[in-house]
């Protein structure tokens, strides 16, 4: 059974306080106000309203914290970028977000969700920036594929793909659209396995590995 299934909400947090303890694996979503993050997440989840986009687009600075079953978390970032929010709002996103992003070891894998017509926008670059410790921890969605024709899309995915590696800037990168379900199952195979692989990585090694010694 996918993880994604059993996702229910935990708690919404303005600080480090109200972050719930870092003991299991998370998958952090991350993306523009308006990118289609909320759509993604209920999509995944296969629900119709588990996150909800706010009526004023970059006033949300809150982190939503849900449960994907009983090993393991998804964490939705506030949205940036948003041109008219204020300054010190724009502020409290980047303590917030930054705060999280650098000192959460429990991290499993960061979405970076793209407007595949506007992708890598100086927030988005920013951002990136912010991520590139993570190496192989990032998946990128461009959102609403549906809205560019398959040569489109795909000589998209190709250009952003060229420009993160020309920054060093490791990252699969999946076509995506909520409405068509395009890019769903995909994604959830690859979060899943980064689950998987977060999950193994804190088992101690086997007995006699340790040391370099044979096993039994």
């Amino acid at each position: 059974m996918s993880a994604f299934s059993q996702t229910r909400f935990l708690t919404a947090a303005v600080g480090p306080a109200g972050f719930p303890p870092g003991d299991r694996p998370e998958i952090a979503f991350a993306g523009r106000s308006n990118v289609g993050k909320s759509s993604a997440i209920n999509a995944l989840a296969n629900r119709k309203r588990l996150a909800f986009a706010s009526n004023t687009p970059g006033r949300t600075q809150t982190i939503n914290f849900f449960d994907l079953g009983p090993s393991a978390r998804l964490v939705d970032l506030p949205g940036y970028g948003y041109a008219a929010a204020p300054r010190a709002v724009r502020a409290q996103w980047d303590a917030l977000v930054g705060g999280y992003l650098g000192n959460r070891s429990c991290l499993a894998a960061v979405v970076v969700l793209m407007d595949i017509r506007h992708p890598l926008k100086d927030h988005d670059l920013h951002l990136f920036e912010w991520l590139r410790p993570l190496g192989a921890k990032l998946l990128v969605l461009l959102t609403k594929a549906d809205k560019l024709s398959r040569t489109a899309a795909m000589a998209t995915q190709a250009s952003v793909q060229a420009a993160l590696r020309g920054r060093a800037i490791q990252a699969q990168i999946v076509l995506f659209s909520a409405p068509k379900k395009q890019g769903v199952e995909q994604t959830r195979r690859l979060l899943q396995h980064r689950l998987e692989q977060a999950v193994e990585n804190k088992r101690p090694p086997a007995k006699g590995k340790a040391t370099g010694g044979e096993g039994p």
